[in-house]
C-alpha cells in the first residue's frame, strides 16, 4: 500500500486510489465539477488541479493514481493559481442569469466561483450562446450554461444504460445534446438534474416555482414502487414542491426514479378533502359524524362473514394494522392485501421477500429473472443489476417477454413451462446456476398473479434448493413486489383468516350477495364493477377507481401527509415523515379507523401513533428493526403442480401511471403521452 503526503499529512491508501480520493482521506478539500464517485473518470473540467512535487505542471487529481512517496500540495500558490485560471475560463461564456436560474442557492459553480474565482473577468470578446435542447417532459435545458463536464453523458450511459446523450462539435463548438433531439427514455433520467453542477439541466416541472431556501425539507420514504427509495420532500406551505433522493447505500445509493421524483404534482389534483355519502345515486358532501353514522347504520346486524376489507398498494403499516384489528373485532376474516391476486405464501416470510437484499445483488454471479421486468417495476433495483453486469463475471437469464433491460442477458423463453426444465436440470442455465457460488433468482408479480402462480412459486423454491441458492449467509431466492404496502401488510397478517375470502373471493362474494359490505383502504387496482351491489366504504386520498363506486368516502392522507411505517421488498421497515398536512377535512388513516371503531362500539386499544407502533412490533419482529433487514427462516413453501405453457405477462405496462397519485399527475400524463403512446412532440423555447 503506497504512502504519500498531502498538505503535510502522511497517509497510506490502497493501490489505484486517485490523488483526489486520497485527499479526502487526509481531510483536504479539492474542488471538482466533472468527477463523481459513481461515474467513470473523465478528467475534463480541470478544476481539481493540484501541485505534485517533481511534476513540471499542475496535475488533475481526479485522474492521477497515487504513487509511493508522492508529495501533494492542494493549497500552494501554484495550485491556487491554476484553479483560479480554470475558473476564469469556465466563466468566460457562462451567462449572468443566477437571479433566474433554478440552480441558484444550490449551485456548485456559484459555490466554487466564490471560493476559487476572481471578482472580475478579463474576457471582453463576444460570449458564446448555445441553442437549448429538448430532452422530454422531465429535464429542462439552458445549454449556454453548460461547462461540458459530461456527468449527464456518463450517467445516462453507465447507470441508465441508454446511450442517449453525447457531445457534438469540437472546441468552442462543443455541445451536449440528445441524439436527434429526442426525449430521454431512461426511467432514471431525472438524476441528470441532480448531477449537473451548473444549472444547464434543471427540473422542468419545478421550473420557476420556488427557491431552495424557501423550502421545508423532510426526510421520508418513497411509495411509488416497492424499493423503498429514501427521499427528501421539499415543501412550501401546504404544497409539495419537489422530491429529491437521499443517500442510502443499501437501497438507492443516491439515485431516484423519475416517477418517484416527478409524480408529486399529482398530490394537488383530484384530492378527497371531505367525507361523502351517496344519496339518491350521487355522492354528496357530508360531515365526519354523518359518514360514521351511515357506516354504523349499514353494519348494524350484518354478520362478520358478510364484511370484507381490501388494502391498497401505498398504505402505511399502522393503518393496515388498525383496519385488521377493526375487521377482527367485527368478526370478519375476509381480508386481503393482494389486489392483483398474487399467489404469495404469507406463512413463510422468506417466500415473499427479496432475501438477497438490493445491495446484495452486487455479490451475485448468476441471476435468473422470472416473470419480471425490473426496468419498469423497480428502476432503482434494475440499475443495481446493471451495475453488477458492468462489473463482469455474471450470467443473467430471463424467463419472460424479451425487453430492453439495459444489460445483456440470455433469453431462456417467453413461456413459463421453461421453469420445469430448469427444475429438472435439463436446461443449460440450470447448470449455470448450480456452478455459481452466489446464484440468485427474482420472481416478479407477472409470474405470481397467474392462475398457476402457486406452482410457479413452488418451482422457484425447487430451483433454489436444486441449485444451492440458500447456504450460510446467502439466500438467493427473491420476490420483487410492485406495491410499496405489500410486504408490510403481509407482515401484519392482512390476509384471509380461517374460512376467510381472498381478493377474488371478496369481489365474487360482492357480486353474488355473500359479501354485503366492502371496506377499501386505498384499494383502487380492482375490478370495481363487481362491487356495484355491495355497500362500499372507500378510505383514500384521491378520487380514483375505488372512490367512484363508494357509498361512503372517508378522506385520508397521502404518504407525504402522515407519519407512517413502510416495509420494502427486502423486508426493511422504514419510517416516512409528514411533510405537509392533509387538505381540508382529510385525516391520517389510522386515526380515521380508530375514530370509526369507537362509533361502532369496537374501540381499538390505542390512542397514539406510538401505541400503534408498539402493537406493530408485537405483531412482527421486522418492525422492531427500523432501517435494517430482520433475519428470516428458510422453510418450504409453494405448491408442486403443472405450469401452463403460456407466456408471462408483466404487471407494469405503463411505468408512469401505476397508482392514484401518478394517475393524477400532469407530468406523468405527459410522460405517458411521450413514451407510452408514442406521441412525442418536439418542444421549442428556452425553458419549454
Amino acid at each position: 500500500m503506497p504512502k504519500l503526503t498531502i498538505d503535510g499529512v502522511e497517509i497510506e491508501v490502497d493501490p489505484g486510489v486517485t490523488i483526489l480520493q486520497a485527499a479526502e482521506y487526509a481531510g483536504a478539500e479539492i474542488p471538482r465539477f466533472c468527477y463523481h464517485d459513481r461515474l467513470s473518470i473523465a478528467g475534463n473540467c480541470r478544476m481539481c488541479l493540484v501541485e505534485v512535487e517533481k511534476s513540471p505542471k499542475p496535475v488533475a487529481s481526479c485522474a492521477m493514481p497515487v504513487g509511493e512517496g508522492m508529495v501533494v500540495h492542494t493549497k500552494s500558490e501554484k495550485a491556487v493559481k491554476a484553479r483560479n485560471g480554470v475558473m476564469e475560463f469556465l466563466l468566460i461564456n457562462h451567462p449572468l442569469d443566477c437571479p433566474i436560474c433554478d440552480q441558484g442557492g444550490e449551485c456548485d459553480l456559484q459555490d466554487q466561483a466564490l471560493a476559487f474565482g476572481n471578482d472580475k473577468g478579463r474576457f471582453v470578446e463576444q460570449k458564446r450562446a448555445v441553442k437549448d435542447k429538448y430532452m422530454g417532459p422531465i429535464v429542462s435545458t439552458v445549454m449556454t450554461r453548460c461547462i461540458h463536464c459530461t456527468r449527464c453523458v456518463r450517467f445516462i450511459d453507465e447507470i441508465g444504460g441508454v446511450a442517449e446523450i453525447g457531445a457534438t462539435g469540437r472546441g468552442e463548438d462543443t455541445e451536449i445534446t440528445t441524439f436527434l433531439e429526442q426525449s430521454l427514455t431512461s426511467e432514471l433520467s431525472g438524476n441528470v438534474v441532480d448531477l449537473c453542477p451548473v444549472g444547464a439541466l434543471t427540473n422542468k416541472p419545478y421550473a420557476f416555482t420556488a427557491r431552495s431556501w424557501e423550502l421545508r425539507k423532510t426526510e421520508s420514504v418513497d411509495v411509488m414502487d416497492a424499493v423503498g427509495t429514501n427521499i427528501r420532500v421539499d415543501s412550501r406551505g401546504g404544497e409539495v414542491m419537489r422530491v429529491l433522493p437521499r443517500l442510502n447505500e443499501w437501497i438507492n445509493e443516491e439515485w431516484l426514479a423519475d416517477k418517484s421524483r416527478n409524480a408529486c404534482d399529482g398530490l394537488k389534483y383530484q384530492r378527497l378533502d371531505q367525507p361523502y355519502i351517496r344519496r339518491d345515486g350521487k355522492l354528496q358532501p357530508a360531515e365526519w359524524s354523518e359518514a360514521f353514522d351511515a357506516i354504523a347504520e349499514k353494519l348494524n346486524g350484518v354478520a362478520g362473514q358478510k364484511i370484507g376489507a381490501l388494502v391498497g398498494d401505498t398504505v402505511d403499516c399502522e393503518s393496515t394494522l388498525a383496519l385488521k384489528d377493526l375487521m377482527t373485532a367485527l368478526g370478519s376474516a375476509n381480508l386481503d392485501c393482494r389486489q392483483d391476486g398474487a399467489a404469495i405464501d404469507p406463512s413463510v416470510r422468506a417466500s415473499y421477500l427479496f432475501n438477497t437484499t438490493i445491495a446484495g445483488i452486487e455479490e451475485a454471479d448468476s441471476i435468473l429473472l422470472i416473470g419480471t421486468n425490473p426496468r419498469k417495476e423497480a428502476p432503482i433495483l434494475n440499475a443495481r443489476i446493471r451495475k453488477r453486469f458492468l462489473a463482469g463475471g455474471v450470467n443473467i437469464g430471463v424467463v419472460g417477454e424479451a425487453a430492453d433491460l439495459t444489460y445483456v442477458y440470455d433469453h431462456i423463453s417467453d413461456s413459463a413451462d421453461a421453469l420445469s426444465k430448469i427444475v429438472d436440470g435439463s436446461h443449460p442455465f440450470a447448470q449455470v446456476l448450480k456452478d455459481s457460488e452466489r446464484p440468485m433468482l427474482v420472481i416478479g408479480m407477472g409470474a405470481l398473479t397467474r392462475a398457476d402462480g402457486a406452482a410457479v412459486l413452488g418451482a422457484g423454491y425447487a430451483i433454489a434448493e436444486f441449485t444451492g441458492m440458500v447456504s450460510g449467509d446467502w439466500n438467493g431466492f427473491n420476490v420483487l413486489h410492485t406495491a410499496a404496502a405489500r410486504v408490510g401488510a403481509l407482515d401484519v397478517g392482512f390476509v384471509p383468516g380461517e374460512g376467510g375470502k381472498d381478493t377474488q373471493g371478496i369481489l365474487e362474494g360482492a357480486s353474488s350477495g355473500d359479501i354485503q359490505v366492502v371496506y377499501l383502504l386505498g384499494a383502487d387496482e380492482l375490478d370495481t364493477a363487481k362491487l356495484n351491489d355491495a355497500f362500499v366504504i372507500y378510505q383514500g386520498h384521491h378520487g380514483d377507481a375505488g372512490a367512484h363506486v363508494a357509498d361512503v368516502i372517508l378522506p385520508g392522507a397521502a404518504y407525504t401527509e402522515k407519519n407512517g411505517t413502510y416495509v420494502n421488498t427486502e423486508g426493511r421497515a422504514q419510517l416516512g415523515q409528514r411533510a405537509i398536512f392533509p387538505p381540508g377535512d382529510a385525516r391520517e388513516d389510522w386515526t380515521i379507523i380508530r375514530a370509526l371503531s369507537e362509533r361502532l362500539g369496537k374501540t381499538l386499544p390505542y390512542d397514539s401513533l406510538e401505541q400503534v407502533r408498539e402493537k406493530l412490533r408485537e405483531t412482527s419482529p421486522g418492525f422492531g428493526h427500523i432501517d435494517d433487514v430482520a433475519a428470516t427462516e428458510w422453510e418450504q413453501f409453494g405448491e408442486s403442480g403443472s405450469i401452463e405453457a403460456s407466456a408471462f405477462t408483466y404487471q407494469v405496462s405503463n411505468y408512469y401511471q401505476t397508482d392514484p397519485i401518478s394517475r393524477a399527475s400532469r407530468t406523468m400524463a405527459q410522460c405517458t403521452q411521450d413514451f407510452v403512446m408514442g406521441k412525442t412532440e418536439k418542444a421549442t423555447g428556452t425553458h419549454g
